[in-house]
């Protein structure tokens, strides 16, 4: 997948613009004009301009294919992972930055499940139904994002997770019936993880500490917690630490309040059972 970069920042878009002037730069050396690359790597001409204006991520074939004809010696193929970081959205890069230097991650959804624990056909459902709507490669690439921040569960050095999902979120039937159903057993597979506890915070409780919203922590290396929420238009960290003690009693409670990660798992294969 290549996408043009929608909304990107000026730190993604000045490492797109490098990237390109590295491709120009050994295309000319070779001779070869845009069209002729476009032909040798099968690309159009136009998407070949747009890489090398740095107005379009490339994709990983593209490098490696450009990387190849051009006799670049894994110049152009070694900016792969620069390019990968470049196409997600600024909010994105940075949490993952946090969630990488994190010895434990803990967070609370009441809406939706949590990212980092979504399929990938249920994030494409929760992307496709925001409003205004999103153009389609927009959502591609978020979805992408998504599921890149995921890879830290195979992470030799993977932190401690702990997630309370709302019950809701559990049988909202977003995307459908067989959506709800891969997510579900998703939940189960990562549940079962040694590293992860995930546990249900049943509807019927009659005391709520989480109804100022959803929220995360993440406690990194050095010994500091951070916070992060999101609501609406609003996505922020939180760094004070009056306020991350706050929203560390908050957390304690809401767990304590929620089922425990045994008896939640179980409560997700009932709820499997019957959707």
């Amino acid at each position: 997948m290549s996408v043009e970069p929608y909304g990107a920042d000026e730190e993604s878009a000045a490492v797109l613009r490098t990237v390109g002037r590295v491709i120009k730069m050994c295309r000319e050396r070779e001779g070869m004009t845009q069209a002729g690359l476009g032909t040798a790597i099968r690309y159009s001409e136009e998407q070949v301009s747009s890489v090398e204006r740095g107005r379009r991520a490339p994709t990983e074939a593209f490098l490696e294919a450009a990387d190849r004809v051009l006799e670049a010696g894994g110049l152009i193929a070694g900016l792969k992972a620069d390019v990968e970081k470049a196409k997600f959205p600024k909010k994105v890069r940075d949490l993952a930055k946090l969630e990488d230097e994190a010895v434990e991650l803990c967070a609370y959804a009441n809406h939706v499940v949590h990212g980092l624990l979504q399929t990938p056909e249920y994030a494409r459902a929760i992307y496709g139904m925001r409003r205004p709507p999103y153009p389609e490669d927009h959502v591609d690439a978020l979805v992408e994002a998504r599921l890149a921040r995921q890879k830290i569960f195979d992470q030799p050095s993977a932190p401690v997770f702990s997630f309370v999902q709302e019950e809701v979120t559990l049988r909202r039937p977003l995307g459908g019936r067989m959506v709800m159903r891969k997510q579900l057993e998703r939940l189960l597979q990562i549940g079962r993880r040694r590293n992860v506890e995930i546990q249900v915070l049943p509807t019927d409780r009659e005391d709520h500490a989480g109804l100022a919203g959803a929220l995360q922590l993440l406690r990194l290396r050095e010994g500091v917690t951070v916070g992060h929420m999101e609501v609406q238009l609003i996505n922020r960290l939180i760094s004070d630490p009056k306020d991350i003690q706050i929203l560390e009693i908050r957390y304690g409670i809401i767990r304590a309040q929620a089922l425990t990660p045994r008896e939640s798992l179980a409560y997700i294969e009932k709820v499997l059972g019957e959707t």
